[in-house]
């Protein structure tokens, strides 16, 4: 049999142990929750050496106590059993889903799922034309055709519908610029 440890976790900055039933800190910001997140830190001062790197519009750091030992090895091998990973325990209770019982999803409309823009959706100019041409003129000193707005809308419309599709696939419901492809 292995050794028993004492580690519940590691903190996500410094890499230090973090024990069982100690106070950690958590921020605040959803993307820092998620399941495949989960980021928990030792102290203040390591979480805020995160917000730098994540760039966070405003956020604070949330104060937790980690799980006992018994509780933890208890999350682990009800994970084991459905094949997921546990979410960090909390001083908060979150209510326990009852044995055998069906997940519900919630759909979105048709339109909101659909790979490509919908039908109905006028094709309208995406770009502002005035701008567009005081950019053109302002670099080389050209003059602008009126069919160049239409042709770079469409392009934009690419660039969002493959943005759209990857933000999709990380299952978020916002475009982020990391979502556009890049040139």
């Amino acid at each position: 049999m292995t050794e028993p440890t004492a580690r519940w976790r590691r903190c996500n900055n410094c890499k230090s142990d973090m024990g069982f039933e100690q106070t950690y800190w958590v921020c605040s910001v959803s993307t820092c929750n998620r399941k495949r997140t989960g980021l928990v830190f030792c102290t203040v001062s390591c979480w805020d050496a995160h917000l730098p790197l994540m760039r966070h519009r405003e956020a604070w750091a949330e104060e937790r106590v980690a799980p006992t030992e018994k509780t933890w090895r208890m999350e682990q091998a009800a994970a084991a059993g459905t094949g997921s990973t546990p979410r960090p325990s909390s001083r908060k209770a979150e209510p326990a889903l009852a044995a055998g019982a069906p997940r519900r999803r919630i759909a979105r409309p048709a339109a909101a799922t659909s790979a490509g823009p919908a039908d109905d959706m006028p094709r309208e100019i995406l770009i502002v034309v005035s701008r567009l041409k005081e950019y053109i003129r302002a670099q080389s000193g050209f003059n602008t055709a009126e069919s160049v707005a239409g042709a770079l809308s469409e392009h934009v419309r690419d660039l969002c519908d493959r943005a759209i599709a990857q933000a999709r696939s990380d299952e978020r419901r916002t475009v982020m610029d990391r979502d556009v492809p890049r040139l």
